[in-house]
């Protein structure tokens, strides 16, 4: 079930990443590599976890004219990352831009970030709530070639019912019962998500912050079996 954990290496150096990865891999399958830390240590970080045997999670969130997203994958496919995040707000042309230049990389398409509520979503200009802004971005991803969305766990039993098992259903904002919620307004346990559709969970604070993350990763993968 290991395969099913994300960790969100959302630290600023390859030290204290690899000290994660390390005390983490007998049971969390991926790891998370998003900006702060792209940016800190590059693509030879990518290359250190891959070399340990773990799958990597790019978490770049690209988000430009269809041109220029195609051009980065191209960059990354020589990584050999395995996900590779996009916004689903880029648009059909730019998500089939993208599609055509993945290679073995999975693309993920991002919805509405786990952070957003109505009030957030309002601001931007979308009247809809969350839920129906997802819908919406998930079946226009999903039509132009990308069946892999990261979306709330809130929105991962609909999605299912609506895309079938195509989709491959990624989920930040889960929250073991009883964590600290931190900046996430949309979320789930572990067993939820996963019971709702979700294919991959994305989970960082619970995890790194503990002060065993070892055996904070071993109790959320003994809670999914």
């Amino acid at each position: 079930m290991k395969q099913h954990i994300a960790l969100a290496l959302d630290v600023p150096s390859a030290d204290e990443a690899l000290e994660l990865v390390q005390a983490t891999r007998d049971s969390v399958g991926v790891y998370k590599v998003g900006m702060q830390l792209f940016y800190a240590e590059g693509p030879a970080l990518v290359q250190r976890i891959k070399a340990l045997g773990c799958q990597v999670f790019l978490d770049l969130k690209l988000h430009d004219i269809p041109n220029t997203v195609a051009s980065a994958l191209r960059s990354l496919r020589p990584l050999g990352v395995d996900f590779v995040t996009l916004h689903a707000g880029g648009g059909p042309a730019m998500l089939r831009a993208a599609a055509a230049e993945a290679g073995a990389m999975r693309l993920l398409a991002v919805t509405v970030l786990t952070s957003m509520d109505e009030v957030q979503l309002r601001a931007t200009g979308v009247a809809e709530a969350p839920g129906a802004q997802v819908a919406r971005l998930a079946r226009m991803a999903a039509d132009s070639g990308v069946p892999g969305l990261v979306c709330s766990p809130q929105e991962a039993a609909m999605l299912r019912a609506e895309l079938g098992e195509e989709a491959f259903l990624v989920c930040p904002g889960i929250r073991p019962a009883g964590a600290d919620v931190g900046d996430q307004v949309r979320i789930a346990t572990p067993a939820k998500a996963i019971a709702d559709g979700a294919n991959l969970l994305v989970i960082g604070r619970p995890i790194r912050t503990a002060d065993d993350p070892g055996a904070a990763a071993r109790a959320i993968l003994e809670s999914l079996s």
